[in-house]
């Protein structure tokens, strides 16, 4: 959970945040690789630990081999994909595909989303987190409570 503002250094490759490190490392028991795809509902890469993210494709299986679904699904979580694994320090180069869809080329926000986490261009983000809130608003978003 959590925002952190990164940029890319010199050689192209952005430290992932120390929270998200973490993470990565406990929901993979000590391996920290992950998953980095580009949003099929926004203009932000998602980044998933590597094992979460095979998981989503169980409900796949539920699905026609040969449907509409079963392709569409597949095609939009797999095929501009990329596993990465980052070095001692953190840090990963983000391909050059996904930086030109979150539109990401100096600045960018890392988000924490619970399961996974986002990376935005700052303004991209501030507008999302703008449109999220007043969607949770407007629909009267709460969580249920305790007794």
């Amino acid at each position: 959970m959590g925002t952190h503002q990164n940029r890319l250094d010199a050689k192209g490759r952005v430290s992932i945040p120390a929270p998200f490190r973490g993470a990565l490392r406990a929901a993979q028991e000590g391996a920290a690789t992950l998953i980095l795809r580009p949003s099929h509902k926004h203009p932000c890469v998602e980044g998933w630990p590597a094992a979460d993210f095979h998981q989503l494709g169980t409900s796949m299986q539920k699905l026609d081999v040969f449907s509409e679904a079963q392709d569409d699904l597949a095609f939009a979580l797999y095929a501009d994909a990329a596993e990465l694994t980052p070095d001692k320090e953190g840090r990963i180069v983000l391909p050059d595909s996904l930086a030109a869809h979150a539109a990401v080329a100096g600045p960018m926000v890392f988000v924490g989303l619970g399961t996974h986490f986002q990376i935005w261009e700052p303004e991209a983000l501030a507008q999302r987190r703008a449109q999220a809130l007043e969607a949770a608003r407007n629909r009267g978003f709460t969580l249920p409570g305790r007794a």
